[in-house]
């Protein structure tokens, strides 16, 4: 299993991101989940929204992420304006 997560360092406009993950769920292949971070075993949490797309294998990620949708994805993310990373994880 392949998941992409992001982690975004402030919370977003909550109608604001439900058009960002509206596209998110357009990515074929994918399952597209995301939350509010609400804790940290150390205090407060660094990141405070976290988003992932889970794709059950290396060719359905691959597949998705050359296509228009998951471009789009990523620059609608940075119109926001909020600071966030992305990572890539194989998950057994």
């Amino acid at each position: 299993m392949i998941r992409v997560f992001v982690v975004y360092e402030e919370l977003p406009v909550p109608e604001r991101f439900e058009q960002h993950a509206e596209l998110c769920r357009r990515v074929k292949g994918g399952t597209f989940r995301h939350g509010n971070v609400f804790g940290s075993p150390l205090g407060a949490p660094k990141f405070k929204h976290y988003a992932e797309w889970e794709f059950p294998d290396m060719d359905a990620f691959r597949a998705a992420s050359r296509t228009p949708e998951f471009m789009e994805t990523g620059k609608d993310a940075m119109e926001m304006g909020i600071p966030f990373t992305v990572h890539f994880a194989s998950v057994e």
